[in-house]
């Protein structure tokens, strides 16, 4: 028991953080965290050592969040959910902090109008409909956009 206690005051602040990021919401992300060491509790007898444990504590929370997407899938359409590649990347950022940092530097040179779609729909939690009203568009044309602005976000990270 001590050793988790160990665990849980070594990785708190990282597992919140990291919930805080891809939820966007301090209640849920402090509701999900302590799921999240309750799972890694009864599960850290079958913890292998394959990776951290920071890193193994953060995919239980992310799994924890997933459940909670679905549970809430009958109130929030799927368009409306989190974008997928924000969630998987969270976890390498926690991890790399030096890659946050370059991140927001493509993002703060991204051109318009991809930047703001962009920052639109993964950190303002705007669904399609919503950006292409405010672009006097349609949704079609606001899925375009950010899907491309996804692109030149991956290209940029994976050819530097």
């Amino acid at each position: 028991m001590d050793d988790f206690d160990e665990i849980y005051e070594l990785y708190f602040k990282d597992v919140y953080r990291y919930l805080r990021g891809i939820t966007l919401n301090e209640t849920l992300a402090e509701e999900l965290t302590e799921e999240t060491f309750f799972k890694a509790f009864s599960a850290i007898k079958d913890f292998r050592g394959e990776s951290e444990i920071r890193v193994w504590l953060c995919q239980i929370a992310k799994n924890n969040y997933y459940s909670y997407l679905k549970r809430q899938s009958k109130a929030f359409p799927v368009e409306d959910s989190p974008d997928e590649f924000y969630l998987n990347g969270m976890l390498e950022d926690l991890i790399d902090k030096e890659r946050i940092f370059e991140i927001h530097k493509i993002l703060h040179n991204l051109e318009e109008p991809y930047r703001e779609i962009f920052m639109l729909r993964v950190f303002g939690e705007l669904s399609f409909k919503q950006i292409g009203k405010l672009f006097e568009k349609n949704e079609h044309w606001a899925c375009v956009v950010y899907h491309r602005a996804k692109e030149k976000i991956q290209y940029k990270i994976t050819n530097k």
